[in-house]
């Protein structure tokens, strides 16, 4: 039996929204591609894998991007998955700013697409449907190729700010080793 709240029709509130979303960490990537003005570029935390066969993605855009539109023009673009080490990155594409490709080392994927150079892995992608959501556009995209590039802990997003991953700890259930053989007690 399921229980249906009083307030199932009517929208949470947006401070409310954003602060539970806020708990949900993601992964933080950017979006590149070529112009005829030029690279164009936004960072993203909406990036999810939607599909191994075909291989698709998605992410989202705000309506009010300026960048978006510039990007979906192309009809295709680059993901770069970013690492701990790209926090100042992030933050330069974050705003509005005359040059957000200058003073980093840049490579292109084969599609032409700029992607950092010391990125954790990049894809090359094709538009395959925008769908309007609200005060976004959901973007689905087919992979066309992509690769690994770097070794990298992950750039992690939570709670509006940007953190990296803890090591991890070994835990009790892990069986102790015999010191001089190696092998478990």
């Amino acid at each position: 039996m399921t229980q249906q709240s009083t307030s199932a029709h009517r929208p949470l509130d947006r401070r409310l929204f954003r602060d539970v979303l806020g708990r949900f960490a993601t992964g933080v990537v950017l979006i590149t591609t070529r112009t005829e003005d030029g690279p164009a570029g936004m960072v993203v935390n909406s990036f999810t894998s939607v599909s191994l066969d075909p291989p698709l993605v998605a992410f989202c855009a705000a309506r009010t991007s300026t960048t978006w539109p510039r990007i979906r023009a192309t009809g295709d673009f680059a993901v770069s998955i970013l690492g701990e080490g790209h926090v100042d990155l992030c933050r330069r594409f974050g705003v509005r700013a005359a040059d957000r490709f200058a003073g980093r080392g840049w490579t292109s994927t084969p599609a032409g697409h700029p992607v950092p150079a010391d990125g954790l892995g990049w894809l090359d992608c094709a538009i395959t449907v925008v769908h309007p959501a609200g005060d976004h556009e959901l973007i689905i995209a087919s992979t066309i190729d992509g690769a690994p590039t770097g070794p990298a802990e992950p750039l992690v997003f939570h709670g509006s700010r940007f953190r990296v991953l803890a090591p991890e700890k070994p835990t009790s259930t892990e069986p102790m080793t015999h010191r001089r053989t190696g092998r478990p007690s």
